[in-house]
């Protein structure tokens, strides 16, 4: 699983661990979060694997070295990054290498990811892919809509590949959180704690470990019936 080293990541790998899984710990720029888990998860850890996911063109490598170490019955996309930016403001250099960085690693990668993983699973029975979202996919978020955008894409690619791919025991889930407590959302997080508590019903935000829960749902037996499904993690602060 891409982005396990930390937050919502490391949080499904344990929890995928504890249900019995062997877990590919994948990592960009944190080696020692990524030995931390690797240690964590002891007899349950596959391998450790670092790959830069902004260079879509090197993501399918990624799948093919994990692949040498065992077999694959599941992928899990869950690295992503948050950069927001003013839509008209932002200089043409600075929107263009937002836009691009954002797109190529919540979106591309992903996508070569979905790619190498679904001709590995055609030929070995199915398999199955889950796509960590984020609320914005729904509902949008001014002062970051490449975010958005690229959230919406991956929502969409989730469901359209669902259709296509049934035929081939081919499976594809994503889990939408809205406000997590992880290192990605502390940015600003304490001044407008309040105004985002009062935003959720619930009265508090995620924890990892909510998103971890649905993502073992998702891709134990229990879900075998389910495909193109995205669970919304957001405390009741938004439906669509």
């Amino acid at each position: 699983m891409t982005g396990s080293s930390r937050g919502i990541g490391r949080a499904i790998a344990l929890r995928l661990a504890a249900d019995g899984w062997d877990v590919a710990i994948h990592y960009a720029t944190h080696p020692e979060e990524a030995e931390s888990l690797k240690k964590e998860l002891g007899t349950r850890a596959r391998g450790s694997y670092q790959h830069d996911l902004s260079d879509p063109a090197r993501a399918g490598s990624l799948f093919a070295e994990a692949l040498k170490d065992g077999p694959i019955h599941a992928l899990v996309n869950n690295a992503g990054v948050y950069m927001p930016l003013d839509f008209v403001a932002a200089g043409d250099a600075s929107f263009e290498a937002n836009a691009h960085k954002t797109f190529a690693v919540n979106f591309e990668s992903p996508v070569a990811l979905t790619r190498a993983a679904c001709r590995h699973f055609a030929k070995d029975g199915g398999g199955k892919i889950l796509n960590v979202a984020s609320r914005v996919g729904f509902k949008g978020e001014g002062g970051a809509a490449m975010y958005a955008a690229s959230k919406a894409a991956l929502i969409s690619l989730t469901r359209s590949l669902a259709v296509e791919l049934a035929s081939k025991n081919i499976k594809l889930f994503g889990i939408a959180p809205g406000w997590v407590e992880t290192a990605m959302a502390r940015d600003g997080m304490d001044d407008r704690l309040e105004e985002i508590l009062s935003g959720i019903p619930l009265g508090r935000m995620a924890s990892p470990e909510d998103c971890a829960a649905a993502a073992a749902f998702l891709l134990s037996d229990s879900a075998n019936y389910l495909s193109g499904i995205v669970i919304d993690i957001n405390g009741a602060s938004y439906f669509h």
